[in-house]
């Protein structure tokens, strides 16, 4: 199996394939998306990490957001909402150690519960009951 950080795959722009691109960051559809649409934004510097990242790729990175945003719902209106999240370290399940972040389109039905959201990352804890 080829290894996605070496040479690290988001650093290539070409071979990562780019939707949109600003001076710092870029957006790409992933290869192994979740939904259809699922998108990735990623910082033209290689960096670890969401933590790493200067407020002006911050910016960055928002800006392509609400263009991908704005395009999947444009392209798809049964899109009705979004996880966007980032993997941070091997132990939370990033794989290719330049930041990224994850724009996932999620439609009505598209889980049986889809209460907890990102909570599921931790399957046992995505279900819970507010107490009163």
């Amino acid at each position: 199996m080829k290894d996605p950080n070496n040479p690290c795959l988001f650093c290539d722009i070409k071979k990562s394939g780019s939707a949109y691109e600003n001076e710092l960051a870029y957006a790409s559809y992933d290869s192994y998306p979740v939904t259809e649409h699922h998108c990735l934004i990623i910082p033209k510097r290689h960096i670890k990490d969401y933590f790493d990242l200067s407020n002006d790729e911050l910016v960055a990175c928002n800006e392509l957001i609400q263009i991908i945003k704005k395009e999947i719902t444009k392209k798809d209106p049964t899109v009705k909402g979004f996880n966007l999240g980032t993997n941070i370290g091997k132990v939370s399940g990033q794989s290719i150690l330049h930041c990224h972040l994850h724009l996932i389109p999620r439609r009505e039905g598209d889980v049986d519960n889809p209460q907890g959201g990102v909570r599921s990352v931790i399957p046992n804890k995505q279900h819970y009951k507010r107490n009163k």
